[in-house]
Order: C-alpha cells, then structure tokens, then sequence
C-alpha cells in the first residue's frame, strides 16, 4: 500500500545525530508538517530546533525503559509515522569475554526496544492508518564475526518486523524494514568504514520506498548486492502468504 509522508506527523528515535537526523531533515524536506525528536538527551537536539523551529519538538525517551516509551506515546499521540532509528553496537566476538553483557545490551535496545515502541504506539498507528519503519541492517542477514552480537541483536529485530508486517498490516498500517549497509554515521567512523554513503541515502529511501508500497529497503550500493542475493528468498518466503 503506497504511503505519502506530505502533511503528515512523524516521530524519530534517536534523532539528534546520523541516520535519524538525516531522516528528520528529508522528512521535513518532503513535506512532513512536524516531527517529534524522541532523544535521550534533549540539549543534543537544539541545532534541529534552530534550523525548523516549531516544525519539530524535542521529546525525551529512553527505548530500553517500557515506562520512557509509553509516556512517549502519550505525548505524541497524532503521529502518523513512527521511525524506530535508536540502536546500539558492540565490538564483541563469539569468543570475546564481554560476549553475553554485549548482547544482552544489545538484544534490549535493538530488538526489546523495537517491542516498546512498536506496542506504545500501535493503536495510536492503527487509529491514524499510519506507518512504522524500523531501522535494521544488512548485519541482520549477514553475521560478521567481530560484531556478533551486533548482527544476532539486528537478526532477532528484522525478525520481529516481520511479525509486526503481519500483525499490524492487518490493522491498516504500512511497516518497512530498512536495511543499509555502513554509513557515513559516527557509528560508522567507530566501526573503521571509511567513503561511506551519507545518511541521506538511507532517508530518502525510506519516503521512496513508503511510498511504492515496500516492505524491504536496501538503499546503498551495498545493500543492493545483498537485496540481489536475497531477493528470491524474500519474494517466495518472506512476503509470500504461508500457512503454517
């Protein structure tokens, strides 16, 4: 189902830097009327609130805390976009020490905080005919040994947002995964990928892809080479309507 951002109210995890930053700007570029920054720091937020003024409005929340998030929700309660974005990564191997502490921090921002946000705001979501789009990654497909964690953590979230597809699809609300390869984020300079694309890659995918109607957004050049590899699977197993 084709979904127009223009005239619409979003809200964006972790909007204050990278990623979700970019998608604040492209959102209110396209048309978006106002976004809520939900941050766990509103001081980080203060260029954006320079730069569009009351187009936008800094909201604290913390997806790790169940509480945060339905509070969150209640003070946004027209939104008609919600972007989960906030996410985390650790450097831990299978065999690494801390291997258990950085999943289990990992699994509670990444996949649990998926969960907070997306049953905060369902009905609100269902109400409104809205959208959810979830940040996940190409590590959700792919593990890479020294990031693990990281990639079972994105694993387990794509794994929920499909399970949201279903179940609030047959509510009326669109959801859409998103799954970049490395970006030009500071989660990507820590992580040593030098010449990444900007973030805008990513931000304009999204209101593309709503807009078509997809589920799944592969939105830089690598990203693609997995979509090309993927695509088969997805098609016959992912969006094909199974009974089990």
């Amino acid at each position: 189902m084709s979904f127009s951002v223009k005239n619409k109210v979003a809200l964006i995890t972790g909007a204050n830097r990278g990623i979700g930053k970019a998608i604040v700007e492209s959102f209110i570029e396209n048309g978006v009327i106002k976004v809520y920054l939900a941050v766990r720091n509103p001081a980080t937020t203060k260029e954006l609130e320079e730069k569009y003024g009351d187009k936008v409005s800094t909201l604290r929340a913390d997806v790790s805390n169940t509480e945060s998030i339905k509070q969150l929700a209640e003070k946004a309660n027209d939104v008609d976009i919600v972007v989960n974005n906030a996410g985390i990564m650790r450097f831990a191997s299978p065999l690494s020490e801390d291997i258990e502490a950085a999943l289990a921090n990992e699994l509670d921002i990444n996949a649990f905080g998926l969960l907070r946000v997306a049953n905060a705001f369902a009905d609100i979501l269902t109400t409104n005919k809205g959208a959810l789009v979830q940040l996940n990654s190409i590590a959700s497909l792919k593990t890479f040994g020294d990031i693990s964690s990281y990639c079972a953590s994105k694993a387990a979230s794509y794994a929920l947002t499909q399970g949201l597809k279903e179940k609030l699809g047959e509510k009326g609300v669109t959801v859409l995964s998103v799954h970049p390869g490395p970006i030009d984020t500071d989660m990507g300079a820590e992580a040593g990928f030098e010449g990444a694309p900007a973030a805008t890659k990513v931000s304009e995918g999204i209101i593309e892809a709503l807009q078509a109607g997809e589920f799944l957004l592969f939105p830089d050049e690598l990203a693609k080479q997995f979509e090309t590899a993927y695509q088969s699977f997805a098609d016959n197993i992912v969006n094909a309507q199974l009974s089990v």
